[in-house]
């Protein structure tokens, strides 16, 4: 199946991802940072990355989308953005996923996690590539 990069500072929140993913045949990867994220983009290639916003920072997730969607050996990798910030401040994700320069992701999720509607969204993304 394919591979995933989880880039995630929450283990409980990868943890139950790597469970519900695993148990379609995805091999996980993961990185508790977005520096660590964008490393392991370049090493292990993934065909689908699984992008938390608020990490290091509220907007680290942006920025790391930017940097994978800017870079030639990364750019045409699915985003899927794993977000609370509609809960925290509003932000209308429907409205700005997409955006090439702001937030270039591919689609988003929700927390808390549905392990259907995270199973959904995946398989949509991996049809894409």
């Amino acid at each position: 199946m394919a591979r995933i990069l989880i880039i995630d500072d929450d283990p409980d929140i990868v943890e139950a991802m790597r469970v519900v993913l695993e148990s379609r045949g995805h091999k996980i990867v993961s990185a508790k940072s977005g520096a660590e994220g964008l490393k392991k983009v370049k090493l292990e290639s993934p065909d689908l990355v699984i992008l938390d916003v608020m990490m290091e920072t509220m907007d680290k997730g942006f920025e790391v989308a930017r940097e994978i969607k800017s870079d030639k050996g990364s750019k045409d990798v699915p985003i899927l953005m794993l977000t609370a910030i509609k809960d925290k401040i509003g932000m209308d994700f429907k409205k700005e996923a997409g955006d090439e320069t702001w937030l270039p992701v591919d689609d988003y999720v929700e927390k808390p996690l549905k392990p259907q509607e995270l199973l959904e969204k995946v398989e949509k993304l991996l049809k894409t590539i």
